[in-house]
């Protein structure tokens, strides 16, 4: 089988060329205007970074991206789906805020903001894909409705997925609020008591009569609960949390399965920018010295080969004293030299690219192409 085409370039630039511009030449060459975006909607899926979270992608590089596509005569909207925890991001108001805050704005990226999900993280499509962890993936509707789907990542470290990339982006990036649940979880959420105020908001959009209210506290039955996860979208208080699975293998084959989902029978593209690499996701309200030096911007067709082509480049390079990297090897003495195995040992990133290749996302085998 023929490899993938990953292509690469350094942050090195000259008095003529700024990264913007060759982000821009990176796209280009990489093949982006082989897609027919004319009149077409075209979906950036970026993370706008939690309040706090100084690691998330500047607007600048979204900007360069949406005026490509323009040029190439799409309709481009950048998008994220609502987050599963409390935070910055949970529900569309506070979503949009922190992505203004943030600097992702109209005037300083050339296009709208669009919240996946909706208001309160329930808009979303059943999408079947009929896999082996998951039947049918809860798909943020915006990003269902749009003809292309191009996913610009910031590739960083993880704590349980090992690092986000490409298929992060997209898996679990897309997923509904429910949908991130099923991914994390067993599929059945619990109500923590104290935060409870018993307002029966959950009880009203439970299709199953799983959630009762007694003594004004909430309870929900697992033998009814259908998992869909619509009771943690509308509690005001956030006491109703999902049940956390064991297994991060698991998580990140659910990952594969929902990164499918989003991407099959339409046109896509991928692009990682590999820099200011955070152990920890964007999610955190904050973030952590960068475990290694910058490496540079990457682009492709496949989103396995370039998370594969990305974990690679990053494990050639040489660690950042102080980080949290450098002292897990002196502590650990991991000669591995997989930088995010040793940041996070619970984590396996290998098993989110092997299941991607084996339904049919990609091909982790490569041909690095430098511009």
């Amino acid at each position: 089988m023929e490899k993938s085409k990953v292509y690469f370039t350094t942050f090195k630039t000259s008095f003529t060329e700024n990264i913007p511009d060759k982000l821009k030449r990176l796209i280009l060459t990489a093949g982006i205007r082989d897609i027919d975006f004319t009149d077409k909607y075209a979906a950036i899926k970026i993370h706008f970074g939690e309040l706090g979270n100084l690691a998330f992608l500047r607007p600048n590089y979204a900007k360069a991206v949406a005026d490509v596509v323009k040029e190439l005569g799409g309709k481009v909207f950048l998008t994220d789906c609502n987050t599963l925890y409390v935070g910055s991001r949970k529900n569309a108001l506070d979503h949009l805020d922190t992505a203004c805050i943030n600097g992702f704005t109209p005037y300083s990226t050339g296009c709208h903001v669009i919240i996946g999900d909706g208001l309160k993280g329930t808009d979303e499509v059943l999408v079947p894909i009929n896999g082996e962890y998951v039947k049918e993936a809860k798909i943020g509707r915006a990003v269902m409705d749009a003809d292309v789907f191009i996913s610009l990542n910031h590739f960083k470290g993880h704590e349980m997925t090992g690092f986000g990339g490409a298929l992060k982006n997209i898996g679990m990036g897309c997923g509904s609020r429910a949908g991130k649940m099923e991914m994390h979880s067993e599929g059945k959420p619990n109500v923590n008591q104290d935060n409870c105020i018993g307002c029966g908001m959950c009880t009203r959009v439970c299709a199953h009569q799983g959630v009762a209210v007694t003594d004004k506290k909430a309870a929900i039955d697992h033998e009814k609960c259908a998992g869909c996860g619509r009771c943690i979208g509308v509690c005001p208080k956030d006491a109703i949390v999902p049940s956390f699975g064991k297994s991060n293998d698991v998580l990140n084959c659910k990952m594969a399965e929902y990164s499918k989902a989003v991407l099959q029978g339409r046109p896509h593209f991928h692009i990682s920018i590999v820099c200011d690499v955070s152990p920890n996701c964007d999610c955190h309200a904050e973030n952590d010295i960068p475990i290694i030096p910058d490496v540079g911007m990457f682009a492709s067709f496949d989103p396995v080969a370039l998370d594969v082509a990305c974990a690679d480049a990053c494990n050639r390079q040489p660690v950042i004293s102080g980080s949290i990297l450098h002292e897990n090897r002196e502590h650990d003495h991991d000669e591995s030299h997989d930088h995010f195995h040793i940041t996070h040992p619970d984590t396996n990133w290998k098993s989110c690219v092997e299941h991607a290749e084996k339904i049919g996302i990609g091909s982790r085998e490569y041909e690095l192409i430098e511009i």
